[in-house]
């Protein structure tokens, strides 16, 4: 069986989501999320998780993308009853049962969207329509075959000055603080 876990090929999400999820948590679309609010009124970085974000299941987390791996019949149990607990303790689910059925229906549902063949990353654009909540899923597959998961590659080069200019250097951690505060 195949499910889906978060990815991050980059640290975009950590700018766009609150909170974002960790790779490699269990993934399921989370729509339901947003089910006790106006979606036409979310803003800042809500909205974007309305609108492209899976929900990681252990942190609550949002990730822009997905990608099928393989699973086991306890993995999916487990995911199930975790998603069970959130469901009680974060969304008021009225009791563990009731929970634990619409666990089994969010896993479910993510394990439907698991059609293509391992390692194929899924992206879902969200959208607010007539009153009702749309979703639109792709795959995004390496052309040429299996490559690694990278959004940016970096090579390095021997023999070459590190700082052949002093104003050349980067901070891209400073950055990524400026950018959070």
């Amino acid at each position: 069986m195949k499910l889906l876990r978060t990815i991050r090929l980059d640290p975009s999400d950590t700018f766009i989501f609150e909170p974002a999820a960790e790779p490699g948590e269990w993934a399921v679309s989370g729509a339901f999320a947003f089910w006790n609010g106006d979606p036409a009124e979310l803003q800042g970085k809500v909205r974007s998780a309305f609108r492209g974000g899976f929900l990681g299941v252990q942190s609550l987390g949002w990730s822009t993308l997905v990608q099928i791996v393989e699973a086991s019949d306890a993995d999916r149990a487990r995911l199930v009853e975790l998603l069970a607990l959130r469901l009680v303790e974060r969304f008021g689910a009225p009791d563990i049962a009731a929970a634990r059925a619409a666990a089994e229906e969010e896993v479910a549902f993510a394990a439907s969207l698991c059609s293509e063949p391992q390692d194929t990353l899924i992206a879902v654009h969200r959208s607010f329509e007539n009153g009702e909540v749309h979703e639109a899923f792709r795959t995004l597959k390496p052309r040429n075959g299996p490559k690694p998961a990278r959004a940016f590659s970096f090579l390095e080069v021997e023999g070459e000055d590190e700082a052949s200019e002093p104003g050349e250097q980067i901070d891209l951690i400073g950055m990524a603080d400026r950018e959070r505060k």
